[in-house]
């Protein structure tokens, strides 16, 4: 029996259902592997004083210290938090986590911490592991490579726990050889693909009638995703100037969602843009699939979960050229790679309404991304590290 503890500060709660979603269900499919027991450490950052009332600290009060969430026995310490100063997180977060730590173990002895985050989830994991002589994996999944990985004060806490760690993980191969670029080892990184639910997101029989029901007709476009600049929703709202008889459906919330209506009002396409605001993961099948293409121009990205449940529905993608984009638009029949730019976008939009590609076929790409397989080679790679 492999005892795992994941330590994840990106995981669902009650006031964020969707925050995370893709390291919850990675966690429930390793859990349901007969051989594997899994405890969940989620801590939650509490700014101090009245900081604790904005941003992504507002209304964390009422979050529960423990809660069995769908199964899993998760707990949500809080740990310390300095707005603005994200290069003393692991420090205080390991400070905070390992009394709590030391009582698990009395109970549940695990064999190797699995931080689902290279920052500040994955220096906190190394402080922790070392104190108490347990292996620690890290999974780097875009943002935490990309971001921390070179801003002043963070970078060297991210090489520095990467080359203490057991090993590694990364959600693409593009992601992995950006690691090894930064100076961590490559032969401790191993790539972890994402897995989709295969029953959940299908094509649907008629997208006509998938489209009536949520009060839409003609093209339809999707993008899912933050509402903040390294999304570039603001490309695909102008890619509609060239698009006229086009709806982009944008689901998710953040701050720009005040600038993305106004930019659809200054160019004319405001009564074609439906901001949705975050979807619970349970309502994103029937939006996926009722659309034509799926447009996520992100600036990076490691391998985006809504990219593989885009192709599970049948619906083909308009990606940029990151992360690893290339790795799942591997053929025509999954959509185009193009420029960061909107008549780029527009036109690769324009071929794939013009001359799409049949479902069955767009779904085929995505089969080889399953949870079950998901689940297998973490297993493997968290046995190597207790072996």
């Amino acid at each position: 029996m492999l005892r795992v503890l994941t330590l994840a500060t990106l995981f669902p709660d009650a006031t964020r259902p969707t925050f995370g979603v893709f390291v919850e269900r990675q966690t429930l499919g390793l859990a349901a592997l007969s051989d594997i027991e899994v405890k969940v450490v989620a801590p939650i950052a509490a700014p101090p004083g009245p900081l604790a009332r904005f941003g992504q600290s507002a209304g964390m009060a009422d979050v529960p210290t423990r809660e069995t969430w769908k199964g899993l026995d998760v707990l949500r310490p809080r740990f310390p938090s300095l707005p603005g100063v994200p290069a003393l997180n692991p420090i205080l977060m390991a400070r905070a986590l390992l009394p709590i730590l030391r009582r698990i173990r009395a109970d549940f002895p695990f064999d190797v911490i699995d931080a689902e985050f290279f920052y500040p989830d994955g220096p906190a994991a190394v402080r922790l592991g070392r104190v108490l002589g347990v292996p620690v994996s890290i999974k780097a999944r875009g943002h935490d490579i990309h971001h921390f990985g070179s801003a002043r004060g963070t970078a060297r806490q991210v090489l520095a726990a990467g080359r203490a760690a057991g090993g590694m993980l990364a959600v693409s191969a593009a992601l992995k050889a950006d690691m090894v670029s930064l100076g961590l080892p490559a032969e401790r990184i191993r790539v972890h693909y994402t897995g989709v639910d295969l029953d959940r997101f299908r094509p649907v029989a008629d997208r006509t009638t998938a489209k009536a029901a949520l009060g839409l007709a003609g093209p339809v476009l999707l993008s899912v995703g933050a509402l903040i600049p390294r999304k570039g929703h603001d490309l695909a709202i102008r890619a509609l100037v060239d698009l006229p008889d086009v709806t982009l459906m944008i689901a998710g919330k953040g701050p720009e969602h005040g600038e993305l209506e106004a930019l659809a009002r200054e160019i004319g396409v405001a009564d074609r843009v439906r901001l949705l605001g975050s979807q619970p993961h349970e309502a994103l099948p029937a939006l996926v699939a009722a659309a034509d293409v799926g447009v996520l121009v992100s600036a990076s990205e490691g391998l985006a979960n809504a990219w593989v449940e885009s192709l599970a529905c049948g619906t083909p993608l308009v990606l940029s050229d990151v992360g690893g984009a290339r790795e799942l638009v591997d053929r025509p029949e999954a959509g185009r790679i193009v420029a960061r730019e909107p008549a780029a976008i527009a036109a690769a939009v324009r071929k794939l309404l013009d001359s799409p590609p049949d479902p069955a076929a767009v779904r085929a790409t995505a089969e080889r991304f399953t949870w079950e397989t998901n689940a297998a080679a973490l297993r493997d790679h968290l046995g190597r590290l207790v072996a």
